[in-house]
């Protein structure tokens, strides 16, 4: 069955308003609301932040079932596995159909994604790690959708329903009058105990030592371990994302409420792009933690550009990066190597890697095919996969995978979910991994992984004076 969605807008002026300020404004009258936003403006083509709310069908996936909730129907339950997911994915996208937009960024879709654990259901890979945490895939279609234009200062509402479902007691009326209160709920935030970790010190670095040893007889090239860390709080989360985009702005902002979960973060990478049928994909490998000085950075991302076990690792993300477009896509090539980017507490090694989807193929078959990023597994990366299940001691859940939105036209952009916290039950979770090859130091590797997780303990630690 195919549902038609015709779609109401209206157009504001954006110069007093903020993602975040009507997010807070909307997120207690609608729950489950996302917010998606970019930091990274300096053009038109990424220059838009998007907030959600009021889902209207869901696809759904948790230890192979399936859950599919379409428009004014009971949810349907069906068994998937690495043979049907796709198609199932594909049926339920094209299932909503929609007129062509006149305008150049996204007004509809499917907002959501994909855990990391979501990788068996493209690869013949099984787990010993069962994801507890979190459903494996999870996107939602919503019956409002606003974007921000902040190269212009214009906001866009957009409202979109089933035709033939009858007239709607919230319509897009209501929901200016909410954004327009001039009034923003505050709440505290507070921390209630240690920092606990999945690993000793000892213990990681016994782990990272086995990666190492698998990269000298040749399993892998390079290996990326990661380590969690939890901490329980009360109060409101959502200091945590305000601090967090403060300290830690980056190209990909996200908070994605799912009522008994939440998903937030600040990712200075990209899963893949898709866009016009040109696939995207940005390695980055090589780390250098930031001293706050200017000259010194400088003199350090010189040192960084010409480490050897850096590049060694940054070389290896590239070719498999080149390698998992050539599975779906032509005319693939390196457009950007090795750019030195800054980041807040970071110093990065980045490239660019894109592809012409090939005639015919299928935007969703080759975003299977480069889930999840090399940049978090490793390569070989089905072998570096299963090593990861071997050593690390629970499932890596949401983090590693890829957030964002697929297009009802196919085009498609996820962040790579690092630098992020799962709330659940009033805890919180952060992880970060370490790119181990042959040439590491596991000491060094240690500290990678606590030189990428400050900027998430400084938004904990500045989270807890918001609203105080």
């Amino acid at each position: 069955m195919t549902y038609k969605i015709n779609t109401t807008s209206k157009k504001l002026l954006a110069d007093t308003l903020t993602p975040v300020s009507i997010y807070l404004r909307l997120r207690d009258r609608f729950a489950q609301s996302i917010l998606l936003e970019s930091s990274d403006y300096h053009g038109t083509d990424n220059s838009f932040s998007y907030i959600c709310c009021s889902p209207i069908a869901s696809f759904k996936v948790k230890k192979n079932e399936l859950t599919l909730d379409y428009p004014g129907k009971a949810s349907e339950l069906k068994e998937v596995d690495r043979t049907n997911l796709l198609d199932e994915l594909n049926q339920f996208k094209d299932s909503f159909s929609t007129d062509q937009s006149e305008y150049k960024f996204v007004t509809n879709g499917l907002f959501g994604y994909m855990a990391y654990d979501g990788v068996q259901y493209f690869e013949d890979l099984d787990f010993k790690n069962d994801n507890e945490d979190v459903p494996d895939i999870f996107y939602s279609l919503y019956r409002f959708v606003i974007v921000v234009d902040h190269f212009k200062n214009e906001l866009y509402l957009f409202e979109h329903s089933v035709e033939g479902e009858g007239e709607q007691q919230i319509d897009i009326q209501y929901l200016e009058s909410l954004i327009h209160i001039n009034s923003n709920p505050k709440f505290h935030f507070e921390l209630t105990g240690e920092e606990t970790s999945n690993y000793t010190d000892d213990e990681f670095l016994d782990i990272l030592t086995n990666g190492r040893s698998h990269c000298h007889r040749g399993d892998v090239f390079q290996i990326v371990l990661s380590r969690r860390f939890q901490s329980k709080f009360s109060g409101d989360e959502f200091n945590v994302y305000r601090a967090l985009r403060s300290i830690n702005p980056s190209p990909y902002l996200f908070y994605f409420d799912y009522g008994s979960y939440k998903i937030f973060g600040s990712s200075p990478e990209s899963q893949i792009v898709i866009k016009d049928g040109k696939a995207s994909i940005f390695p980055i490998a090589g780390t250098f933690r930031r001293t706050g000085n200017d000259s010194a950075d400088a003199e350090l991302a010189t040192k960084l550009f010409a480490d050897e076990k850096e590049n060694s690792e940054h070389v290896m993300l590239v070719d498999l990066a080149r390698n998992d477009l050539s599975r779906s896509s032509e005319e693939v090539k390196v457009e950007v190597f090795k750019e030195i980017q800054y980041y807040s507490h970071v110093i990065h090694l980045v490239s660019k890697v894109t592809g012409k989807l090939a005639e015919g193929a299928s935007p969703l078959k080759l975003v299977a095919d480069t889930f999840p990023a090399g940049t978090l597994s490793g390569a070989p990366k089905h072998m570096a996969m299963k090593l990861i299940d071997k050593y690390e001691n629970r499932s890596r859940s949401y983090y590693g995978g890829a957030i964002g939105f697929i297009g009802f036209n196919g085009d498609f952009n996820h962040a790579i979910m690092i630098r992020s916290f799962l709330s659940k039950a009033n805890e919180l979770h952060y992880q970060a991994g370490a790119g181990v090859v042959a040439k590491s130091s596991p000491a060094s590797e240690l500290q990678e992984v606590n030189n990428k997780l400050a900027a998430l303990r400084k938004a904990l630690s500045t989270a807890e004076t918001i609203n105080r």
